[in-house]
This record gives C-alpha cells, sequence and structure tokens, in this order.
C-alpha cells in the first residue's frame, strides 16, 4: 500500500520556506485559504447585505480590507477576492457560498496561487525594480494587478515594509528566483 497523500507548498516543499536576502525576507504563506467572489448580474444589492452580515469585507476598486476571520481584496469591478485562515477554512467555498447564495459565484482559488509575504524596513527600492506600481505614493491598503518578471500578479500594500505577493502557483520558483536575485541586487 502506498504511503498516505501530503499536501505540498506552491515550492514543492512540506513546510512553507522564508528567505533572507539582507534586509527582505520573503515569506512562502501556505495558511490561507483564498476563494473569488464575483457578483451575479442584478445581484449587486443582495451580495453587499449578506457579506456586511457575514464580517467578509468588500473593499472599493485597488483597495484591500482586513478583517477577522474574512480579509479581501478588490481584483475587478464586483469581483473580489477573499482571504481566511487555511486551518479553519480548507473548503473556503463551503464556508462562504451559503452565505451568499445565488448571489454571487464563489470559485475556489487557493491551489492556484502561491502567496508570498514580503517586509523590509523599507520595500520601495526593490518593489521599483519589480514592478510598474508606483509603490512610493501607494497607499497602505493599495491592491492591484501588475506583471513581475512576466508573472501576472496582485500585489497589496499593507505598508512601506509589508507587502502581499499572489502569482500564479505554477510559476512560484520563477517569481522566487527572481525576488531573490532583485533583492540582492538592491542591497
Amino acid at each position: 500500500m502506498a504511503d498516505t497523500l501530503h499536501a505540498l507548498t506552491a515550492l514543492g516543499q512540506a513546510a512553507p520556506q522564508t528567505h533572507q536576502v539582507g534586509p527582505y525576507r520573503i515569506e512562502e504563506r501556505f495558511d490561507v485559504a483564498l476563494a473569488s467572489v464575483a457578483i451575479r448580474k442584478g445581484r449587486a444589492a443582495d451580495v453587499t447585505r449578506a457579506a456586511q452580515a457575514a464580517g467578509i469585507p468588500l473593499p472599493e476598486a485597488a483597495r484591500f480590507a482586513a478583517g477577522n476571520p474574512y480579509s479581501a481584496f478588490w481584483v475587478a469591478p464586483e469581483m473580489w477576492f477573499v482571504e481566511a485562515p487555511f486551518a479553519t477554512h480548507e473548503d473556503i467555498v463551503a464556508a462562504v457560498k451559503p452565505l451568499f447564495g445565488d448571489a454571487a459565484s464563489i470559485t475556489e482559488q487557493t491551489d492556484a496561487w502561491v502567496r508570498f509575504d514580503l517586509s523590509a524596513p523599507d520595500l520601495g527600492p526593490l518593489m521599483e525594480r519589480l514592478c510598474n506600481v508606483d509603490f512610493a505614493t501607494a497607499p497602505d491598503g493599495f491592491a492591484t494587478r501588475t506583471v513581475i518578471e512576466h508573472i501576472g500578479c496582485y500585489l497589496i500594500r499593507h505598508t512601506a515594509g509589508a507587502v502581499t505577493l499572489y502569482g500564479a502557483r505554477s510559476s512560484a520558483k520563477s517569481l522566487l528566483h527572481c525576488l531573490e536575485v532583485t533583492a540582492a541586487a538592491v542591497i
């Protein structure tokens, strides 16, 4: 009989990895469940009411909103990615779908993305080399889609020293390599 199956991180390891390059810390996150929430035609008011009742923030365009247990960031008109702790929301769709009923389309996203949390006293020098986001003038809570080394990513600026990046899981190693090489070039 074969061994039981074990989950692997996007980087192919049993546990998430942390890399330190000078002042830059790159932490793979494996503990966040992710789902997309898209409003169905004509159902915006229903989705707004359901989200408020459930404590799910639905931030305006280009914004991130933290909550407990749900956080969310805007990805397109009438569409958000919703995050929750993986330990309590492994099947995030099963947790979120009943809250919205048929007013929204909910899609599992957890295994499609790799998440890296970047931290340093000032991420500005690194971010200005990685992507076309004007990081210095972006406010805290800013969220956008951008391209890093030809990889489509979502970037969430928490503070000048804390950023979350979501990139395609299939490009996890390439994205990490880019982050490490660029960080080494900046220091």
